[in-house]
């Protein structure tokens, strides 16, 4: 693989965690892995390892572009990345707010209520990362 693809998989599994990622990598099929691919690639090797901004900044990025997006799938996962990358609850909240004004309370509103239910799983010690 190239380095930008294992740079990207050890940045992917700091954030994410191993368990996560083993399960998306046991679970590649031929039609999407060179899918599984390009994420590592694009968005663990070449986005998420760039030293311009902290994994925390990152995360609060992701989680206010998924919300404003309509992107509800994967709050989740990002909301229990937060405890690797540093982002605090505050940090998350200050994010959808930002979403709330600037593309819509819905989906801000949906947002906040996967981060409190993925929260709540988190305190419990389900975390599935």
């Amino acid at each position: 693989m190239s380095e930008r693809y294992e740079r990207g998989m050890a940045v992917r599994r700091a954030v994410l965690g191993d368990d996560h990622v083993d399960r998306a990598e046991n679970g590649k099929t031929d039609l999407d892995g060179p899918f599984q691919t390009l994420i590592t690639e694009g968005a663990w090797g070449t986005v998420w390892s760039s030293e311009g901004i902290s994994a925390r900044e990152r995360s609060m990025l992701t989680l206010a572009l998924l919300a404003a997006l309509g992107n509800f799938e994967e709050i989740a996962m990002h909301i229990r990345a937060t405890a690797r990358t540093g982002a605090s609850k505050q940090d998350v909240l200050e994010a959808f707010q930002h979403v709330a004004v600037y593309a819509g309370v819905p989906r801000a509103n949906q947002a906040l209520k996967i981060a409190r239910e993925t929260y709540a799983e988190m305190e419990q010690g389900n975390q599935q990362a």
